[in-house]
């Protein structure tokens, strides 16, 4: 992981480290401002942070498996550590014969959304899962419209698969969802 850890972007000072569970509280703020204010997840209640640590992080594992977590945060000055955003990879479906394909995601600060952070944290996601012999596909799903994430998603090596329509309600309405799939590189050979 250490070609992760010293990562940085030129034009922000952050750096892309595994997910530590001290994180937690700071990824449940994230998620849950996407929970109460947008449709890209349809999640509808807020969790605490003892929730996502009880059954949300215990699935990763930064050391081994295919399921990781990667937080970018800011690196120098005085907001130095302050999480601004993070991607995930993890189970994509609970049968055994999907155990090659990986379900992703990647969720930001409001405050550092179109600053070039979901590209560098789920860039180095990406890279990260073609270096893994047991992925062989990513998936993800995005919730419409959202043109930024389908952008993301393309930009990244993503390419849509087919639309599931109105399978999600929230806020009153329904929403579709676009699939997009990925392949992993190393996991690609089989």
């Amino acid at each position: 992981m250490s070609r992760i850890d010293a990562r940085r972007d030129s034009r922000h000072p952050l750096r892309v480290r595994p997910g530590r569970s001290d994180d937690v509280p700071a990824l449940t703020a994230i998620y849950n401002h996407y929970v109460v204010n947008s449709h890209v997840t349809f999640d509808t209640q807020p969790f605490t942070p003892e929730q996502r640590l009880a059954d949300w992080f215990v699935q990763f594992d930064a050391a081994s498996g295919p399921y990781r977590l990667l937080v970018a945060e800011v690196g120098e000055g005085e907001d130095r550590g302050q999480v601004v955003g993070y991607a995930a990879g993890t189970r994509f479906r609970p049968k055994p014969a999907y155990r090659t394909s990986i379900e992703t995601c990647v969720y930001l600060d409001p405050e550092w959304v179109g600053r070039g952070v979901g590209r560098y944290v789920y860039g180095a996601l990406m890279g990260l899962l073609d270096s893994m012999p047991d992925v062989h596909r990513a998936y993800a799903g995005v919730a419409l419209p959202n043109d930024a994430s389908q952008r993301l998603h393309e930009g990244v090596g993503f390419r849509p698969v087919g639309v599931l329509r109105e399978v999600g309600f929230k806020f009153g309405r329904f929403y579709n969802v676009a699939w997009y799939e990925r392949v992993c590189s190393v996991g690609n050979s089989r």
